[in-house]
């Protein structure tokens, strides 16, 4: 961007709008202040900003007003939004509204010159390389169905900001190929993308895998590890099944997600990460949370833009298509006939996508003429028959 950044700061507390203010200025930013949301509203017709930088609860327009009645106008500039400590659902709703980051107060002034000078930078990057709009698959997904392209669209959208995204969906649904499109199609593309598989690994050894552990931490730790939060600093962190991870690595996570920062195990120094985070679940969190057996809190924080993948069974018309990849991919000339085709389509495959590529492989691996032949695929598709919702199959067959 030419020239000093220009911000926007607002809050209807004069002493609060000053300090801000002067850190912001001290960074070599050009700043514009405004007490209340129609002050701001009225700044921002006049003049362009580079960010906002907004307190939640205002006099007359507040900040959750502020951002939607910007967003009404077009696409608001990088938004920050300053809560009170404990308001998580509002600064969740403000993160679906479009909200770049939020802050709960009490914060360090470091912490916020942070937060904003990324703001600052992701901004001109995405403007700089706006990414394609539009209902086209995501890099990597194969299919037209509507359900995939709906998450291609929230994909796009959602990989330009920083906030955490949740992906839902049964197992084999290509939950990582999603996040691996949100980091690739984000300001963040230039650096590592890394997957955690949380199911896994037991507790002591997954808050090693992410927070790393200093020497001597535990019988077998006989030198220092970085974990993947230290190793990703800049980058994404995929994190498979989160609902398997253990209360005691929830509370870390959730400080991780709070503030930026975390300790290695057996460790006392604080360290910091800018890392997003994609999670991916199969798991109804909201029951897990009713049921105590994940935390709310963190809950809230990781649920700001989610993304449900559609199962195989719902998008059966996307099988020629993944069949066709599937052949492609593993190089072969191999044909699919019809009747083969048909039995594919017809089977309701509960492994999902990755079952249909493990049936291709075990096809092309039996097959011994120019095409697959029905006896090439296993005994459940072959027996399968699809039938309506709520029709049971006949009893004795």
């Amino acid at each position: 961007m030419a020239g000093k950044p220009k911000v926007l700061v607002v809050d209807d507390k004069a002493s609060m709008r000053d300090m801000l203010s002067m850190a912001l200025t001290a960074k070599g930013m050009d700043v514009t202040q405004a007490e209340n949301g129609e002050k701001a509203l009225q700044a921002a017709g006049a003049q362009k900003f580079d960010a906002i930088v907004s307190d939640l609860k205002m006099p007359k327009l507040d900040g959750l007003g502020l951002l939607r009645a910007l967003s009404e106008k077009g696409e608001p500039p990088p938004f920050i939004m300053i809560t009170a400590h404990g308001s998580v659902k509002d600064a969740v709703e403000a993160m679906s509204l479009g909200a770049a980051d939020f802050m709960e107060k009490p914060f360090e002034l470091a912490e916020f010159e942070f937060k904003v000078e990324r703001a600052l930078q992701e901004g001109s990057a995405t403007t700089e390389t706006t990414p394609p709009t539009g209902a086209e698959a995501l890099p990597g997904l194969v299919g037209t169905a509507p359900q995939l392209l709906e998450v291609a669209d929230i994909v796009r959208r959602a990989a330009r900001s920083t906030v955490p995204v949740l992906i839902l969906g049964e197992s084999g649904t290509d939950k990582e190929l999603v996040a691996k499109a949100v980091h690739e199609l984000s300001p963040r593309e230039g650096h590592s993308f890394t997957a955690v598989h949380a199911g896994a690994l037991n507790a002591g050894v997954l808050e090693s895998e992410l927070f790393g552990h200093e020497k001597g931490a535990f019988t077998g730790a006989d030198s220092e590890r970085k974990g993947r939060f230290e190793t990703a600093d800049g980058g994404t962190l995929f994190l498979d099944e989160l609902g398997e991870i253990p209360q005691t690595t929830q509370v870390k996570l959730l400080r991780v997600l709070q503030d930026k920062t975390f300790e290695r195990v057996g460790g006392s120094q604080q360290l910091r990460t800018d890392v997003r985070l994609v999670c991916a679940t199969n798991r109804n969190l909201r029951e897990m949370v009713k049921d105590g057996g994940f935390r709310e809190d963190l809950f809230y924080r990781v649920n700001v833009v989610t993304v449900t993948m559609p199962p195989l069974r719902e998008r059966t018309g996307d099988i020629p298509r993944l069949v066709k990849y599937f052949l492609q991919k593993e190089g072969t000339k191999l044909e699919m006939p019809e009747d083969v085709l048909a039995r594919l389509e017809a089977y309701h495959w509960p492994g999902n996508v990755r079952e249909l590529e493990n049936v291709i492989r075990r096809c092309i691996a039996l097959a011994t003429g120019d095409a697959i032949n029905v006896e090439d695929l296993p005994p459940e598709i072959t027996q399968a028959t699809r039938l309506p919702p709520g029709e049971e199959a006949p009893q004795g067959l």
